[in-house]
């Protein structure tokens, strides 16, 4: 086994990459991963970077919106410094002993892996996380850290560990690779490539993964979102909340106004409904473990809350869901 190359170091010779596009991921997540690599190369005025499309197979991958993007098979890249795994749903079906074996042969190499979205699901069964600190999409992290007990699971936006870097979803991987962008070309440079997508929020990668975002948050509020995204099933009292961060009930009751123009209250219930809409549509948790899992004491209540909050039963959506929901 090849000693891994550090990419993440001034270079201005073009990293040779390869992104392995696999059916059912996310046309944004595929997005994120290529457009931010198009700038460099566009501001730069030559080639930052030199990627080839590649698929398990051969055959085109299909995106979930319907569109298709062609490669070669896996088993023909000879080599590459960077190989980006872009996945979604299906992970089980796409995780084949060719494609495991194909990770792990360009991981020998000397080559950097990074996985977005369900990707990195798909290097932690090929055993190429072990060790390593590495997240997911939020919607998985709990199967994740189940799933693979050698790897230091985290909610972090992106993680970066030595020659691995994982991403949960799309908006972070473009983080990701201005991440790449900035320690290769310098952190202005990567602004640049940021400036061309109007996006502003390059930050730490440490930033957790949420389920409604944190624009408008100051540090109170996220604080307090994030004790409550902690105990979906088994709801906080407000007051516990506050003291837990130093604060009064009614100094948190104001911030939330203020903020969000909405209460503690109404925020922790529509992160639980969100999450129930997502057990609903995306599993088949049984709907009392639903409403368990969300912190409803009763299928009455939980019922009643769902349909206030979604327009429909639980049991309507899930029929009209019998497919997964996408990413």
């Amino acid at each position: 086994m090849k000693s891994a190359k550090n990419i993440l170091q001034p270079e201005h010779r073009a990293l040779k990459t390869a992104v392995l596009v696999l059916d059912d991921c996310n046309t944004l997540s595929f997005a994120a991963t290529v457009d931010p690599m198009r700038a460099a190369n566009r501001l730069a005025g030559r080639a930052a970077f030199d990627w080839d499309y590649v698929t398990a197979t051969g055959a085109p991958a299909t995106l979930t919106s319907g569109l298709q993007v062609p490669g070669m098979a896996l088993s023909r890249l000879e080599g590459c410094e960077l190989l980006i795994v872009v996945a979604g749903f299906q992970l089980a079906r796409h995780a084949t002993p060719s494609l495991l074996a194909g990770l792990r042969r360009i991981a020998g190499t000397g080559a950097t892996l990074a996985g977005i979205d369900g990707g990195p699901w798909l290097l932690a069964e090929a055993g190429l996380l072990d060790g390593h600190p590495a997240t997911t999409h939020w919607e998985d992290l709990e199967n994740f850290s189940s799933r693979f007990p050698d790897v230091d699971v985290r909610s972090d936006r992106f993680v970066v560990s030595e020659n691995r870097l994982t991403s949960g979803g799309a908006t972070p991987a473009i983080e990701m690779m201005l991440h790449i962008i900035g320690a290769r070309h310098g952190a202005g440079f990567a602004s640049r490539v940021a400036g061309l997508f109007l996006y502003d929020g390059i930050g730490a990668p440490e930033r957790p993964q949420s389920r409604l975002g944190a624009h408008k948050h100051n540090a109170l509020t996220a604080k307090a979102h994030a004790l409550m995204e902690a105990a979906l099933d088994d709801p906080l009292p407000l007051v516990d909340i506050a003291k837990a961060l130093g604060t009064s009930s009614r100094s948190l009751q104001q911030q939330f106004r203020l903020r969000l123009n909405t209460t503690p209250q109404d925020h922790y219930l529509q992160l639980r409904l969100a999450e129930a809409r997502r057990l609903v549509t995306d599993t088949e948790m049984p709907l009392l473990d639903v409403a368990l899992a969300t912190g409803f004491t009763s299928q009455s209540s939980f019922a009643r809350a769902f349909r206030t909050a979604h327009g429909s039963s639980a049991r309507d959506l899930r029929q009209e869901n019998l497919r997964p929901t996408h990413h």
